[in-house]
């Protein structure tokens, strides 16, 4: 191999693994998952030397990959409808949890937006899963504008930046369903305080004063815990007086 087609060779296999060293840093900087999302296929598109870089997270209900974060400007790329699992490179890449790579978009029969990819110059890619246990959650997509065979390396590189935004989706997810466990349990705190509150001060069952605060939370279209936490305020500034 001659000497600077190494040393480039040696210089991109660099920006790779500095991309990596700056995608884990990200993650461990707490920011939003969006925010997040939209910096890993930005790193994803330097370090690949890629037109454009898309991360797909799969709807499980639906059953359809949802593009959450690109840095292309492509009006017509990113107005792309969802992808049904299954269809479609990617589609089949979280499918089959396998990555794919295609030498020309433009002829290959199983990529649906062969007219985007020939109006906006794309002609290689490389797509990969983002997994979580085994578990499909994701894709990560990356484009070139001219022909290129993806290297192990390569497929490697982006392989790990997928596991990494994997990771950072699985932490957003767990950290809000505690949040979600401890506001729910905060909320059956503060119902049973006001139905407390108004069984006392009403003179009735606590069976009662539950249906109550539920009929008013129905009426007024607040949630329960607004008419409790309402409840609570007005009996501790009256204990105040």
């Amino acid at each position: 191999m001659p000497k600077k087609k190494k040393e480039a060779g040696y210089q991109i296999y660099l920006k790779q693994i500095e991309a990596l060293s700056k995608v884990a840093s990200l993650i461990a900087s707490g920011m939003y998952l969006d925010e997040l999302l939209r910096l890993i296929v930005n790193v994803t598109a330097d370090a690949m030397n890629s037109k454009i870089s898309s991360l797909m997270i799969l709807d499980t209900e639906k059953k359809e990959l949802v593009t959450r974060a690109t840095q292309s400007v492509s009006e017509a790329y990113n107005k792309k409808p969802n992808l049904k699992l299954g269809d479609g490179i990617a589609g089949l890449v979280a499918q089959e949890n396998k990555p794919i790579i295609v030498l020309d978009l433009q002829k290959d029969q199983r990529y649906l937006n062969r007219d985007i990819a020939k109006k906006e110059g794309l002609v290689s890619l490389a797509s990969v899963p983002l997994a979580v246990k085994g578990k499909v959650i994701g894709v990560l997509n990356c484009y070139t504008s001219k022909k290129h065979q993806f290297s192990k390396t390569d497929l490697d590189i982006l392989s790990a930046l997928a596991n990494q935004a994997a990771l950072a989706i699985e932490n957003a997810e767990l950290a809000l369903r505690a949040r979600s466990a401890e506001e729910a349990l905060l909320t059956r705190k503060l119902v049973e305080r006001a139905k407390e509150i108004l069984a006392m001060e009403v003179n009735i069952l606590p069976s009662e004063a539950y249906r109550l605060i539920q009929k008013q939370s129905m009426d007024t279209r607040k949630s329960m815990r607004d008419i409790s936490e309402a409840i609570i305020l007005t009996y501790d500034l009256k204990e105040k007086k």
